[in-house]
């Protein structure tokens, strides 16, 4: 990690690692001192050239940005299960399914125009459908969370999951029946080769026609390589979705020449959905690697057939 960030983790690796030394990248290669790699997106290469590297902690959610090195060393790879972060995102989650919901957009265009409009139709919940692609550990407790606020729920998943109170599908014949009754879409999705792009023209003109918004909404925290930027404000010209919230792109940062900026039907974030924080993700980095040294098996790891 570089920059601030890199600054933060470091600073705070070695105030809670006691007697494990921590090494700041960049390390020389081939360094035999170490043991554990705390990495985001790493210099190609380099991680397969530590001799004795046990493991790999991603100090994010997904793990794509690992995958970028062609020669990632074949040792295991542990993923960021935290409450913090889960918690982060579902905020997030439930502040832009909200948002959508109460028509925030438009009583932000009548506050900047000082207009006292009429109240705008809204809408229960409960006659609403939040879609939910991806129900790993963050899109579970997004999903408990908006059913607490009376939404209907459903989930896809690439594999069959169970939830109560949450309509579930898998699976490619799955998608369309999911498809089909969802007002609202939130993508949770790790980036692999199968959901690169998913967010495209041919997922969009299977979506719900018509629904309390006119067309459904699209919220995407996942990642920007899941979505087609070009095809989403053609969906919009289309009414095949009727408004969108982004808080990642292919390009990151956002370009200030891209199109998205003055769309009005869409809402941007900066990545900013849920921040990996040290101080809430360390001290678990820090008891896994202990109890491995110990012998004891990682926990969370990352499937390598899958990418996730």
């Amino acid at each position: 990690m570089k920059g601030e960030m890199g600054d933060s983790w470091h600073a705070f690796l070695n105030s809670a690692s006691k007697d494990r030394p921590v090494v700041r990248a960049p390390v020389e290669h081939g360094d035999p001192s170490i043991d554990y790699a705390v990495a985001w997106a790493p210099e190609p290469g380099l991680l397969a050239s530590l001799p004795n590297l046990k493991a790999i902690f991603s100090v994010g959610a997904g793990v794509d940005h690992l995958f970028r090195d062609p020669d990632l060393p074949n040792v295991p790879i542990v993923r960021v299960v935290a409450e913090d972060l889960t918690n982060r995102m579902s905020e997030y989650v439930v502040w832009r399914v909200l948002d959508h919901h109460r028509q925030g957009d438009r009583y932000r265009r009548q506050q900047t125009q000082r207009l006292w409009g009429e109240d705008l139709d809204q809408p229960v919940a409960a006659d609403v459908t939040v879609g939910i692609l991806g129900l790993g550990a963050l899109g579970q407790d997004a999903a408990r969370k908006l059913r607490a606020l009376g939404f209907q729920v459903a989930g896809w998943s690439r594999s069959p999951k169970t939830m109560e109170g949450v309509q579930s599908f898998a699976g490619e014949n799955g998608l369309d029946d999911f498809l089909k009754i969802s007002d609202m879409i939130v993508c949770l999705l790790p980036l692999t080769d199968e959901t690169r792009h998913i967010l495209s023209l041919p997922l969009f003109e299977k979506l719900k026609k018509g629904g309390p918004f006119g067309a459904p909404v699209l919220i995407n925290a996942g990642r920007g390589g899941q979505q087609v930027e070009e095809d989403i404000v053609t969906a919009l010209d289309r009414r095949l979705l009727s408004a969108a919230s982004l808080d990642v792109f292919n390009g990151e940062p956002l370009s200030p020449d891209s199109p998205l900026w003055l769309d009005e039907r869409i809402f941007i974030t900066p990545h900013a959905a849920a921040t990996s924080v040290a101080s809430a993700i360390v001290p678990g980095m820090l008891e896994q690697m202990d109890r491995h040294d110990a012998g004891e098996p990682l926990k969370n790891l990352v499937d390598r057939s899958r990418n996730y």
